[in-house]
């Protein structure tokens, strides 16, 4: 499928709603949670070369700052989102929807969480949503890519309901295994 985005539409990420999670826009004031999941190394080397790393809170604004100026120029279903509890207001990560590299053909999930909250389902019901809204909004797949060691992120992938189907190394440059879901097995 070849997803077309114009550069620009002047719209936000919407907001998305499930259960115990609200997907919201990221805010500046969430830099010092968002430094909790993207300032730590053992979550951010799975991002990598999207994403580096983040050093401290004052990158962590410029972050989020470059990522609520990108969600502007972002057609829906595309965009990025906090991830916060319901239940206490705590962000507990992001979740994404992105155009992949090189030509932005094909349209990328992504969820990252705080440690402290993983096990708990979050992912699954995060991307579960994600993939709704996309499909609401007119896409027929959305993919997942992972690093081939990233055990965790395939697990979740699984359980969201996507399906392996293959490595490849057309996104970043990279060996990557992708995962590809469809309308019917989100209903599935």
């Amino acid at each position: 499928m070849v997803v077309t985005l114009p550069a620009y539409s002047g719209l936000v990420a919407k907001e998305l709603t499930t259960e115990r999670l609200t997907l919201r826009p990221w805010h500046l004031d969430d830099a010092e949670t968002a430094l909790g999941v993207y300032g730590d190394a053992s979550i951010a080397r799975w991002l990598s070369p999207a994403m580096d790393t983040v050093a401290d809170l004052g990158a962590m604004r410029l972050v989020l700052q470059h990522w609520i100026g990108e969600d502007e120029r972002l057609v829906p279903p595309a965009g990025r989102w906090a991830i916060e509890r319901r239940d206490d207001g705590r962000v507990i990560g992001g979740a994404v929807l992105l155009p992949l590299p090189p030509g932005g053909d094909d349209l990328e999930m992504g969820w990252h969480l705080h440690r402290d909250v993983w096990g708990k389902g979050y992912a699954v019901e995060a991307g579960q949503r994600l993939a709704r809204w996309a499909f609401d909004e007119g896409l027929d797949e959305v993919f997942a890519v992972t690093r081939p060691a990233n055990d965790r992120a395939g697990a979740v992938a699984r359980h969201i309901g996507m399906d392996w189907v293959g490595e490849t190394e057309k996104y970043y440059g990279l060996r990557l295994q992708v995962f590809r879901m469809r309308p019917a097995d989100l209903e599935g």
